[in-house]
């Protein structure tokens, strides 16, 4: 498999083990890119990276000197940038009225303002103008930025911004050979989600909006992210939905998921 032959790719978001951005990396490796990942946390990037024949920099998102040092890191390990892709994410889940300033805060650093730095700093590497082949840059986005979910707003609406400046990106840069796109998830199984899953019942209850009958994987998520990094890809400033068809019909109402719950658990609570 080579459909990713010659391509240089930076993976945000692989610093806790067997996640979606590892998942991405690997797949990427197996078509022929080069991959450089990143995160905060250095041992386990260094653990994959010593497993997997890649590169690794640490990042912290949310300050705007650390991405623009992982810009030239990759830039100078890879040879230059050809690939971006943000998979960074905290799945908050809080009710509308309880959520805080700090967390609001927390979550537009993390989901926002620190990608909207990171495009920035991708895109000084990759636009032709500024010496770079120009290539694919890819949010993975979420479902929940376009259907709902209960107790999830902060979530959402940051993801939904985030979508919005890849739109912005699409149509500013395609003259500098930048495609831009998102890919949207719905519920994977990840670290990220996996406390979530082990509760008796919640499965099914999402399984009723899949018309494909199943959750979807990162291996999902990696198979269209290969799609969308390639050469084969004319497309930018879209949002790809590779979650089953969840965004033809809906997530669960938080009343039918504690249904579906305490049914699964006899009534307990």
């Amino acid at each position: 498999m080579t459909r990713l032959q010659g391509k240089r790719a930076v993976i945000l978001g692989a610093s806790s083990p067997d996640n979606m951005g590892q998942h991405i990396a690997r797949r990427f490796l197996a078509e022929g890119a080069q991959v450089l990942v990143s995160g905060r946390k250095a041992e386990v990037l260094e653990a994959f990276a010593n497993e997997t024949g890649c590169a690794f920099a640490t990042c912290d998102l949310t300050e705007e000197a650390s991405v623009s040092a992982l810009a030239d890191a990759a830039a100078e390990k890879l040879g230059g940038i050809d690939v971006a892709i943000n998979a960074t994410g905290w799945g908050l889940l809080k009710p509308f009225l309880e959520t805080t300033h700090e967390e609001l805060m927390a979550m537009t650093m993390l989901q926002y303002v620190g990608p909207f730095h990171f495009y920035q700093a991708m895109l000084r590497k990759m636009a032709r103008s500024a010496g770079g082949r120009g290539g694919s840059i890819i949010q993975i986005s979420s479902a929940t930025a376009t259907i709902m979910l209960n107790d999830h707003a902060a979530y959402m609406g940051t993801k939904a911004g985030a979508d919005h400046v890849i739109r912005c990106i699409a149509h500013e840069f395609g003259a500098e050979g930048v495609r831009a796109n998102s890919i949207s998830p719905g519920l994977t199984e990840t670290p990220m989600t996996a406390q979530a899953m082990t509760a008796p019942g919640l499965e099914e209850a999402f399984l009723k909006g899949y018309p494909l009958g199943r959750i979807g994987t990162s291996d999902d998520i990696a198979a269209a992210a290969v799609f969308v990094a390639s050469d084969e890809c004319f497309m930018t400033g879209e949002n790809l939905q590779v979650n089953g068809g969840l965004t033809l019909r809906r997530n669960p109402m938080k009343v039918e998921i504690e249904a579906a719950i305490a049914e699964a658990t006899g009534g307990a609570s």
